[in-house]
């Protein structure tokens, strides 16, 4: 599990939203920053990604992922899939330590360096030290609530930030 991070995303029809807070943590007790970007849009904002994990990593694979959308014509999955493949093949990618969501009007997928695509079966994803916290929130939420994903997302992450010491609730998201 990746520490100092909590990143969320929502898929529901062809709606999405994704979130993540803005904390970095620097070892086990130093809050170094409060505002960090976790999330953004990429492939001509058609594609949200969000990053739980190294910084620099984290953009590495951002920019590796667009330069796979625009081999596939922005198709997610067979992206995401060449990502895997290179980011657990690749003896520099390997070393790369991150995990990712990725998603579209079509997919929502949580990728990792180890090899696996997972796509949720419920469309929602979480990764993260407060993932799981954020995860169980929005299913909560998505179930009970006719909140849109990114009132869902955003109050996912409120929860998580609540219960989770390294995730703050300077939150920023991104709507498909």
């Amino acid at each position: 599990m990746f520490k100092a991070t909590t990143i969320v995303a929502i898929k529901s029809g062809n709606k999405g939203a994704i979130a993540g807070d803005g904390q970095v943590t620097f070892g086990e007790n130093t809050i170094m920053k409060n505002t960090a970007k976790k999330v953004r849009r990429i492939f001509n904002d058609r594609v949200l990604v969000g990053f739980a994990g190294s910084v620099a990593d984290a953009m590495t694979l951002s920019e590796k992922f667009e330069e796979k959308l625009e081999q596939h014509s922005g198709n997610l999955q067979r992206a995401a899939v060449e990502l895997a493949q290179d980011w657990r093949m690749d003896n520099i990618m390997r070393k790369l330590e991150a995990l990712m969501i990725a998603l579209n009007d079509e997919h929502i997928l949580i990728i990792s360096g180890s090899g696996e695509v997972i796509e949720p079966d419920d469309g929602i994803a979480a990764v993260g030290s407060g993932g799981m916290f954020a995860l169980a929130a929005a299913r909560a939420l998505k179930e009970n609530t006719e909140l849109t994903p990114t009132e869902i997302v955003n109050k996912s992450l409120k929860i998580a930030a609540s219960i989770c010491v390294y995730t703050n609730d300077n939150i920023i998201s991104h709507e498909l």
